[in-house]
């Protein structure tokens, strides 16, 4: 089956670090407060696979290869993955599963608040990923799906609200989701394309 190696291999590297991370955390290396490192790494997690997500059509109209839109639909859906988790591990190792806590939480910290609307976003794309709702949507579907840019704009300001003493990281995240919009704008894919097919052209 075509492109089978690269499906396998792109699914096995976002199926380690969930585990790893468990096993650290079972292994009492992440230090006093493992439930958090958790919460953080898989939140971080979450925005790094959506960047990466959003690089596989960039990628592929500059390089002409399908192998990255073949695993744009399984990138994205491992993003919705780590952002369950990411959820599971706020509730278990923050909240302890105390709902009345909940609504505190939601007055004290609006950063939540983002982020369950970013978390609503993922699940409505993830939810309509399918061939199905392709079909059944039609041209909706793609307006739809650009929903995606909205749900990054809210997985940056969630993390900046968390690490508002620390922006170096956030800098670097925010620098590279402004660059793959840009490269969303149909004059910069062109240019980019010549440019390299120029590049790989063979010299006379």
């Amino acid at each position: 089956m075509r492109f089978a190696y690269w499906r396998s291999a792109v699914f096995i590297a976002a199926a380690i670090w969930p585990l790893l991370w468990l096993y650290e955390a079972w292994s009492q290396a992440l230090g006093p407060d493992p439930g958090k490192v958790l919460v953080d790494r898989q939140g971080l997690g979450t925005l790094i696979l959506l960047l990466i997500t959003l690089c596989m059509t960039p990628l592929h109209k500059v390089t002409g290869w399908a192998g990255w839109i073949v695993v744009r639909r399984q990138i994205g859906l491992w993003c919705f993955a780590y952002v369950v988790l990411h959820l599971l591990a706020y509730l278990a190792f923050v909240l302890g599963f105390d709902w009345s806590q909940l609504g505190v939480e939601l007055r004290k910290r609006p950063y939540i608040i983002v982020g369950s609307l970013g978390f609503l976003g993922l699940l409505v794309l993830a939810v309509t990923s399918n061939r199905y709702s392709q079909r059944r949507l039609g041209a909706r579907w793609k307006k739809l799906h650009r929903l995606v840019y909205g749900v990054l704009g809210l997985g940056l300001l969630h993390m900046l609200w968390i690490v508002r003493a620390d922006l170096k990281e956030w800098s670097i995240y925010a620098a590279i989701g402004v660059v793959l919009i840009v490269l969303r704008v149909p004059v910069v894919v062109r240019r980019i394309a010549r440019l390299y097919k120029k590049k790989s052209m063979p010299a006379n």
